[in-house]
This record gives C-alpha cells, sequence and structure tokens, in this order.
C-alpha cells in the first residue's frame, strides 16, 4: 500500500499539477467555457468510461501489472508535451485538448487494473482504511503538484511549468517498475480470493464489458455514484471562473487547487475510517456536499468561493477513494477490474453530461446551475438511501 501510494504521489503531482491550471490553460489558448466544460468533462468521460473495455481486459488477460504501467506512462508523456501547445499557433488548442484527452486515456487504461490490485493488498487492513491510506498519500503528491506549478508560473510561464512536470513523471515510472519487481502477485496478501460465479470465458467480451452477471445492488450504487461524479463541477470551470472574474491570478489557481486536495486527503482518510466502522452510510454526504459546490464556487465572493472549492475537495476525496470500497465488498474479487471498468463508465457516461452541461449553464444562467445539480443529487441520495437498505436486508438474511 505504502509503495503504491509513492507511485500515486509522484504521478498525481504530474496530473493534478496540470489539472489544477486547465482552465486558465485552456482560455490562453482561446477556449470558451463552454470549450472548457467540453474538454475537462470530456476527459473526465474518458478516464471514466473507457475502462469499460480495459477492467474486462484486465480480467481476462490478468495483465494488471502491464497495464498499469502502460496507464501511467501516458501520463508521464503527455502532461510535460502540453508546454509545446503555444508554440503551434492556431494548432495549439487542439493540440493542448488532445494531449488532456491522452493523459485522461491513460487514467482509463491503468484505473481498473489498479484498483483491483490494491482491493488485494488493502483487505489485509481494511478495505475503508486501506483505500484512504492510499489516497492520502495520493493527494500530498496532488497537493504538491500544482504549488510546484504556482511556484513556476510565478516565476517564469505557465507552459514551463508543464515542462518540469516530466520530473516527477520519471520518478513515479522508476517507483512502478520497482514495485512490479518486488510484488509480482499482490493476490498473496488477500485472504478471501473468492472463484467467480459464472467463468469469465463462458461470456463473450461485450458481455463482459456491460457487467453480465454482476448484481443489481452493484448497478444501482453505481448509478447513484455516477450522478454525484457527473454533477460535481469540474475544477477546470472553477479555475475559469477565478480568472475571468478577475478573482485570483493565474498564479494563484494551483494554489487553491493544492488546497482543495489537501481538503481531499483528510476526506479520503476520515470518511475510510468511519466507513470500516460504520459501514456505507457515512457516503450519504456526499449528494450534500456535491449540492452546495456550484453555489458558492461560482459566486462573486472569493470567501464563498473558496469555501465551495473546500466542499468540492472533501467530496471529490470521498469519491476517489471509500465509493470504490464499496465496490470491492459488492463483488467477487476475480470480477473486480470489471466491475471498476463498468462502475467508471456509467460515471464516465454522466461525466461528459455533467461538464458541457456545467459550461453551458455557467455562462446562461448560474441559478438554472445550481437548481439542476441539487435536484440530480436529490435523486441520488434517494438511490443510495435504497442500495444500502437493499444491501443490509441482503445480510441479515444471508
Amino acid at each position: 500500500m505504502w509503495w503504491f501510494g509513492f507511485v500515486s504521489l509522484f504521478a498525481d503531482m504530474v496530473y493534478e499539477g496540470a489539472r489544477s491550471v486547465y482552465g486558465p490553460l485552456l482560455a490562453a489558448l482561446g477556449a470558451s467555457a463552454v470549450v472548457v466544460g467540453l474538454v475537462t468533462g470530456a476527459g473526465e468521460a474518458v478516464a471514466l468510461v473507457l475502462r469499460l473495455a480495459f477492467g474486462p481486459i484486465a480480467d481476462r488477460t490478468g495483465r494488471y501489472w502491464s497495464l498499469t504501467i502502460l496507464g501511467y506512462g501516458l501520463t508521464a508523456v503527455c502532461v510535460p508535451l502540453l508546454a509545446l501547445a503555444p508554440r503551434l499557433g492556431v494548432a495549439g488548442l487542439a493540440f493542448g485538448a488532445t494531449m488532456i484527452l491522452l493523459e485522461r486515456l491513460g487514467k482509463a487504461i491503468r484505473s481498473p487494473s489498479k484498483s483491483a490490485l490494491l482491493a488485494h493488498v488493502a483487505s489485509a487492513v481494511g478495505r475503508g482504511r486501506g483505500f484512504g491510506v492510499h489516497k492520502a498519500l495520493d493527494q500530498v503528491g496532488a497537493f504538491a503538484g500544482p504549488l510546484l506549478v504556482a511556484g513556476v508560473v510565478a516565476l517564469s510561464s505557465l507552459w514551463t511549468g508543464m515542462a518540469v512536470l516530466a520530473v516527477p513523471g520519471a520518478i513515479a515510472m522508476v517507483l512502478l517498475f520497482t514495485l512490479r519487481a518486488r510484488v509480482p502477485d499482490p493476490a498473496a496478501y488477500d485472504d478471501a480470493v473468492e472463484a467467480p460465479s459464472v467463468p469469465a470465458e463462458r461470456r463473450g467480451w461485450w458481455a463482459e464489458a456491460v457487467g453480465a452477471g454482476l448484481s443489481g445492488d452493484f448497478f444501482r450504487y453505481a448509478v447513484a455514484a455516477s450522478l454525484t461524479t457527473g454533477a460535481l463541477v469540474t475544477f477546470g470551470i472553477i479555475g475559469y471562473h477565478l480568472t475571468v472574474e478577475g478573482l485570483l491570478p493565474v498564479a494563484a489557481v494551483p494554489v487553491v487547487y493544492a488546497a482543495a486536495m489537501a481538503v481531499e486527503a483528510v476526506a479520503a482518510l476520515v470518511v475510510g475510517s468511519v466507513y470500516d466502522r460504520t459501514g456505507p452510510r457515512v457516503l450519504l454526504v456526499v449528494p450534500v456536499l456535491v449540492a452546495i459546490v456550484p453555489a458558492l464556487a461560482l459566486g462573486s465572493a472569493l470567501v464563498a468561493v473558496l469555501a465551495g472549492v473546500a466542499a468540492w475537495g472533501f467530496a471529490q476525496g470521498v469519491q476517489d477513494s471509500t465509493i470504490k470500497a464499496v465496490v470491492a465488498d459488492l463483488v467477487e474479487a476475480p470480477r473486480r477490474a470489471t466491475a471498476y471498468g463498468v462502475f467508471a463508465g456509467i460515471q464516465g457516461l454522466l461525466a461528459i453530461v455533467g461538464g458541457v452541461g456545467a459550461g453551458w449553464l455557467y455562462e446562461k444562467s448560474l441559478v438554472a446551475l445550481v437548481v439542476v445539480v441539487a435536484l440530480t443529487q436529490v435523486v441520488a441520495l434517494a438511490l443510495l438511501v435504497d442500495t444500502f437498505r437493499r444491501s443490509a436486508r441482503l445480510r441479515r438474511a444471508g
């Protein structure tokens, strides 16, 4: 868990450092709010939807490590290449958007495999705690990366800030190859590896990709969690708002993002620990947080905006850690990578709708954006409550 945490620490310095300035970066290349919402929302969709393919591929081939390494490699390469975008003239915006999408593709390739590897190891310490500790280390990098970019931007330029991220990217890859050599089979840590109820080879690939055989509880939970993901306004929109409204200079935006990452780390640790003691009911706080983000973070008062960013960071921390622990508890080990892929695919479909919709509503009516987000979270909360009640009844009956 610690080694993987340090891999994620340095990898997060790369992509979270870049992500902290995607709004100002795309704006500098000529993007409007709608384009920023489209690119950042599509990026999240790529990172999530394509896991529908890479989850079953991992389970069918057993190449969890290879896919994890390939995914991290794309991140380590594509982010520093963003430094070339302003040199390409009118093609700069298209190139920048492409690099952002390719970096997100790396996330799609590695995440189901990485989550399956971590689920094995985390079983030895409690999955809520295990995923929480990993996420906390992950967030140390997510905190340090934006601060590194902020310092470089203040001293030099936005584009130099992208170039220096090649260094933590290289460190992450060295650590990852070392970890692969030391722990070739993390399943050795898992004392409860179940056999699949229906062998994977009896299902067609498409059936695997859409989650054939996974439980109804899993799908209800996936839809509920995805509603919170899709409705959580991307930081690209928040960063865009901070700069175009003149609330903060560009160099200060990564600092705000770093603060959100610190909140995210604390949320992952606290909620993960509470989850192990009390169960999934702790996740009911997420729709509430998501609902208040646009009302605060897209306002005109800097104090309220910063409070909204803190709520965004807390919600993001739970979504990226403890929510994944529930999936591991709902699905048997041999199909977890597939389940994580299906789960992320549903999230991604709603992420691109949410990203584009948020960008469009931001330009049209902030009040409408706040109302739409709030309504979706009422639905998400109702689905979560229903799912947790059903699961509790099944456990008692078992």
